[in-house]
């Protein structure tokens, strides 16, 4: 086979032009942040042709990502199998040897190692909430981290949500997959569902509508829930919520890390995630589920209101220790 010469990012951003009419665009933006790496790496070690890898310095980029990003067993494997894909795709244009991506080795997981843990803890989010209600009620921020605590909805569905979709009378969210206007949901038309809104969580939004929202209709016509002065809030812009409003220093505390507030960088808004102590709006959501199942709540209906399949909910999602989960059964010791 003849290779043709192609620079690392070159070929990433034609990788990306192909697939994006095939995958979601949250995917791009995942393969685009894993890849990223791999051209750091290249830069790094003078890489300009990727017909000159091999099997060998694929293996030495693999310890080097390891190394460098403290990574997880379960996400060493999503950044080296999407790393697989995107080799085997550069083999199909010429650009690289031909079955180089089968020597691109990824771990095999076992059961634990597939299992995510980061959740914020109840006892934390009440307190988030608690200063939210005080100093900032019915700011998006206030809005979006009360919906992913209280409702465990993912950052897409917030994203996706109308004015028109929040019925105050019912109490309710209405979530809908709507790909031909910009904002489709996981699980498409399956992730479609209706939430009941506690109180509290309804007066927040007729509070935020009536009075904080910035007014905005979007191309489509549509009157976005959630949003900015530029329009309809990003999913980018919802996450840096979560990173930013999760910080020990946005409420007053001292710094658990021993840093100075002054000289942090994870202070700055874009980099909010920095920290170590700023939660993901995963950490929101799988922190809810295990609230709401240590509440009592039947798995098929958390799982109903999560979107989540009850084998994928406590495989990934259910934090309880096993003795809490003991300790629930009790309950039912009298029914037998």
């Amino acid at each position: 086979m003849s290779l043709e010469p192609i620079e690392p990012e070159t070929a990433l951003e034609l990788y990306l032009a192909d697939r994006e009419n095939n995958v979601t665009e949250a995917t791009i933006r995942s393969h685009r942040s894993r890849l990223g790496h791999f051209i750091r790496w290249c830069n790094n070690e003078e890489i300009t042709n990727l017909n000159n890898l091999t099997g060998r310095k694929l293996h030495r980029y693999r310890l080097w990502r390891r190394d460098e990003g403290d990574l997880s067993p379960a996400t060493e494997k999503t950044q080296m199998d999407t790393l697989r894909v995107f080799i085997r795709w550069v083999e199909s244009i010429d650009g690289a040897p031909e079955d180089l991506h089968v020597k691109i080795r990824s771990p095999n997981l076992t059961g634990d190692d597939n299992v995510r843990d980061e959740m914020l803890e109840e006892e934390r989010a009440e307190e988030l909430l608690a200063y939210l209600r005080r100093y900032e009620y019915a700011s998006r921020h206030h809005v979006v981290i009360a919906l992913m605590w209280h409702t465990m909805i993912r950052v897409g569905a917030i994203h996706s949500l109308d004015v028109d979709d929040f019925d105050s009378e019912e109490k309710s969210l209405q979530v809908v997959h709507r790909p031909e206007t910009d904002t489709p949901i996981k699980n498409s038309t399956d992730g479609e569902r209706f939430i009941a809104l506690s109180d509290k969580v309804c007066q927040l939004l007729i509070d935020w509508i009536e009075q904080r929202r910035p007014a905005s209709v979007d191309e489509y016509d549509r009157e976005p829930l959630i949003t900015t002065s530029q329009g309809r809030a990003h999913t980018t812009t919802l996450r840096g919520d979560c990173y930013r409003y999760t910080w020990p220093c946005i409420r007053g505390e001292d710094c658990p890390h021993g840093r100075n507030i002054d000289d942090c960088p994870a202070t700055e808004y874009e980099r909010a995630s920095e920290c170590p102590s700023s939660e993901s709006p995963h950490a929101l959501r799988r922190g809810g589920i295990t609230h709401s199942l240590q509440q009592d709540w039947p798995m098929k209906a958390v799982g109903d209101r999560a979107n989540v399949s009850e084998q994928v909910l406590e495989m990934h999602y259910d934090q309880r220790t096993e003795k809490e989960k003991m300790e629930q059964r009790r309950d039912y010791l009298d029914r037998l």
